[in-house]
């Protein structure tokens, strides 16, 4: 029996089909190791040697492989065919190395581009030795995240509190969001008008005119700049009698688009189908492991050659063998791309006669249907059309008017497929592929029917969608695109991004995380840098550049720079960060009064100041003056003009009152030192004096429900800083909505209780954590907090600490989690005993009546203990 490795279930069921009896294939679940979560698993001073780690979620699979090993003649690496299945066969081949449970018959690898039976079997008969250039790029690649998250998220616990961590690709990334960011705040908006005409040729056909000279000079698009000015030129256009001066008629052709690649894919999906990278990824995988589209992780354009003919012949069967539909010759495609993924083809249906389902309801389907017409289209004739300009012009050429429009002569590819336009500013004038023009003759003599003045405003360049970032990494040659999709979910985890109506908006932590990077790791964060070390792994991938050597000389820079920042004192930092983002913080005032004047007591200059929970704008007169106002909020800072009065609290007599903080709204009562506060939470609003209701509920939480009528002990509800939930007896589950907290009753709240409880994977299978506090200070692990048999707990990974009885762990404080997991971790472990303390010698007592002598253990001879 000869046993099959694959990655996922999906994949081995497939596989399973095309094969014999004599195959055994099994799913490792993706990778089985990862590098030691805990400072030194990479170690420079030992040539980068690197600690791995079996992930514990892999105990179940990996007895079932080595099960199976012991079985098998040999093993058969059939992972997918790129550096991330080259390194997880690497590390299947280790294990089973390091076990002692690799058959006599060895390993080999097999690759193959499309899970189909002839794809399949074909690779089986040609089995190879891993690529030890892939997996030398996999672990360069895999060292150098390590060492920058590392040795960076240190360095910003220590100089920038409220940051989480850094990653090589990820802040480079971050860096393209928030310069946009400020390139949208430092545009001022221009005023133009432009004047437009709807004029009748002399048969009587309707088209439009712009107005685009004014005499006799070509009209810029400030000139008419004032409303006055374009009402004049209106007018003139009104009355004027223009007839065609010239008419310009060009022939235009435009090609199809190569098939898609993982960039493309991901780009079109998130335009057309409205989907995300990671989504487009996901369902790109389930069709690849359900044998339908060829694999999907890819910078190759090219297909192979019976793909080509099998695309033709579809081609043919639906649209025709013409010239104007089917070229003479197929069409090849090739791409600049030095990575090892090249080698790949493109993306595109493993069966072009399988058709796209019509009215595809899943996703997947929908995906589907775009690979297919892309590839269909990419072999299909160019469109051919026709471009007509016209310029009209009264008789002393004081003014002249130009209409322009296309026809398609021939769709060609636009048949099947047309790409999809975006982030076109409003500056740009729209396409002429819809408009069409009259036939109209020089000399011609056309009517002015009416005239019309528009006002407009430039506008700032628009924010990144998830597609047109992709594109603007890859522009660059930042990170690869088998890589994006993670990239972006982590600036979306972490909070340093959020996504708005589908456009990337940068938080005020992802603005300061870049400004602190820019100014202290300036090389580490620059385009052309990162995309330098880009092309270094890909040499490294192609066995033109040793990886240990490469290691070196970044680790020699980044190291020395890290050692000098760490010098420097968190207040220099923050002085250093409050010059560097000045014009961002404090622009000039259009009264020319200083910016940095504090607005409260007049006297003071703000200034960027760093607290234990980000960053914020305070006077240089605290405590004296306690003005402060939010970091880097959108259209100038948020200020904090005191607290509102809402009402009185009956139970207590105290004023409430809503404030605003540097983490939002929130309600309190009274002025005591530590009085009630609550947060509001983004689904609740309370404004005003009308919402002293909403107000007086929110700070009685939590609410107790009542008791369970199984245990007894008492159910709450409350909000908690990962949003609505309940609690009974150390178990928690979600609410969808804050109002639920006011009204889920006792019936409502045992069955959320129980289906949350029903829900808990299996003992020793992996959980979904109840909340996510941060990355420890030291280990950089994070912690969460689980829900196991005994209670709630936190857990870095390594140490496992209880919430203490009494107290809510969705409540408690980042801080205090690290301090529980501290104090756990340096208890002794219960399987160790305490050393036998040695007692003091004793001098020996004279024996008494009534009294019994301590009985001596001996291990030479045994006596009796003395009867008294």
């Amino acid at each position: 029996m000869q046993l099959v490795i694959v990655e996922s279930p999906a994949k081995a069921k497939t596989i399973n089909k095309y094969l014999g009896s004599d195959y055994e294939v099994l799913a490792s679940f993706g990778h089985i190791r990862d590098l030691a979560v805990r400072d030194g698993s990479v170690d420079p001073t030992n040539d980068f040697a690197m600690d791995w780690e079996v992930s514990a979620d892999r105990s179940r699979q990996l007895k079932e492989i080595g099960d199976a090993a012991k079985r098998a003649t040999n093993v058969i690496l059939a992972t997918d065919p790129d550096r991330e299945g080259e390194a997880i066969s690497w590390h299947l081949t280790e294990w089973l190395v390091k076990k002692k449970l690799m058959p006599k018959g060895g390993a080999q690898r097999v690759t193959f581009n499309a899970i189909t039976k002839d794809a399949v079997t074909s690779a089986m008969a040609r089995p190879r030795e891993l690529d030890t250039a892939l997996i030398d790029a996999y672990r360069a690649r895999r060292a150098l995240d390590y060492l920058v998250g590392f040795t960076l998220s240190p360095v910003l616990w220590r100089k920038l509190p409220g940051a989480r961590s850094a990653g090589r690709v990820q802040s480079v990334s971050l860096r393209l969001i928030c310069e946009r960011e400020s390139e949208i705040e430092a545009h001022e908006a221009r005023e133009y008008w432009t004047v437009t005409a709807a004029m009748a040729s002399a048969a009587g056909d309707a088209f439009g005119a712009k107005l685009v000279g004014l005499d006799g000079k070509k009209l810029e698009q400030f000139d008419l700049n004032t409303e006055a000015l374009a009402e004049a030129a209106r007018a003139r256009v009104a009355a004027a009698k223009v007839s065609v001066t010239s008419v310009e008629t060009k022939p235009a052709s435009r090609n199809p688009y190569a098939p898609f690649t993982t960039s493309t894919l991901q780009q079109e999906a998130s335009k057309k189908l409205g989907l995300s990278a990671d989504q487009t990824m996901r369902l790109a995988q389930q069709l690849y492991e359900a044998g339908r589209i060829t694999y999907m992780r890819t910078d190759g354009v090219q297909m192979a050659p019976e793909a080509i003919t099998a695309v033709r012949a579809v081609i043919a069967e639906d649209y025709g063998r013409g010239p104007d539909v089917l070229p003479e010759k197929p069409r090849h495609y090739a791409t600049k791309a030095k990575n090892a993924q090249e080698a790949h083809e493109a993306i595109r249906p493993t069966e072009l006669a399988a058709r796209p389902a019509k009215g595809a309801a899943s996703e997947a389907d929908r995906l589907y249907a775009l690979i297919w017409k892309r590839t269909v289209a990419s072999q299909m004739a160019s469109a051919r059309m026709e471009r007509t300009s016209v310029l009209l012009e009264d008789a002393g050429r004081t003014l002249a008017l130009r209409a322009s429009g296309q026809v398609i002569i021939s769709p060609g590819f636009l048949a099947v497929y047309t790409e999809t336009r975006e982030d076109v500013s409003a500056d740009e004038e729209a396409d002429d592929d819809d408009r069409r023009l009259p036939r109209l003759t020089q000399g011609e003599a056309c009517a002015t029917r009416s005239a019309e003045a528009k006002q407009s405003f430039t506008q700032p360049p628009p924010r990144y969608t998830e597609a047109s970032l992709v594109k603007r990494m890859e522009e660059l040659g930042i990170g690869r695109p088998s890589t994006y999709a993670s990239i972006l979910q982590v600036l979306k985890d972490r909070a340093y991004v959020k996504l708005e109506a589908k456009r990337f908006h940068a938080e005020e932590k992802g603005r300061l995380l870049t400004a602190f990077l820019e100014r202290f790791f300036d090389t580490y964060v620059g385009y052309d840098y990162t995309a330098g070390l880009e092309g270094q792994l890909d040499e490294v991938s192609a066995g033109n550049q040793d990886w240990v050597a490469l290691l070196r000389a970044f680790w020699a820079d980044f190291e020395a720079r890290t050692k000098e920042v760490l010098e420097i004192r968190p207040s220099d930092v923050t002085k250093a960060l409050d010059e560097w983002l000045e014009p961002m913080l404090f622009p000039e005032r259009a009264d020319g009064e200083d910016p940095r004047l504090c607005p409260s007591c007049n006297n003071g200059r703000l200034g960027l100041k760093t607290g234990k929970f980000g960053a914020f704008i305070a006077c240089s007169n605290y405590p004296e003056c306690r003005y402060t106002r939010q970091f880097g909020t959108e259209g100038g800072a948020k200020e904090s003009n005191g607290p509102m009065l809402l009402g009185i609290d009956p139970a207590s007599g105290e004023p409430v009152t809503l404030r605003d903080g540097r983490f939002g709204a929130y309600v309190q009562i009274g002025e005591a030192e530590k009085p009630p506060r609550a947060s509001i939470p983004k689904d609740m609003q309370v404004a005003g004096p009308d919402d002293l209701d909403t107000a007086l509920k929110l700070l009685s939480l939590p609410r107790t429900i009542g008791n369970h009528p199984e245990t007894g002990e008492p159910i709450t509800a409350s909000i908690g800083r990962y949003g609505p939930y309940l609690a009974h007896a150390g178990k928690y589950a979600r609410l969808t909505g804050s109002a639920e907290v006011f009204e889920t009753g006792m019936n409502a709240a045992v069955v959320k209780l129980a289906e949350a409880a029903a829900g808990r994977p299996a003992r020793g299978t992996p959980q979904p954590p109840l909340k996510e506090l941060g990355a420890h200070p030291t280990s950089g692990a994070m912690i969460k907090l689980l829900s196991g048999r005994f209670g709630p707990y936190f857990s870095d990974g390594t140490t496992n600490a209880n919430v203490p009885k009494g107290l809510d762990g969705m409540e408690i404080a980042f801080e205090d989690a690290v301090a529980l997991i501290d104090a756990r971790a340096a208890m002794p472990s219960k399987g160790k005993k305490k050393p036998a303390r040695k007692p003091a010698a004793k001098k020996p007592a004279a024996k008494k009546a009534g009294t019994k002598a301590a009985a001596v253990k001996k291990t030479a001879t045994k006596k009796k203990a003395p009867v008294t």
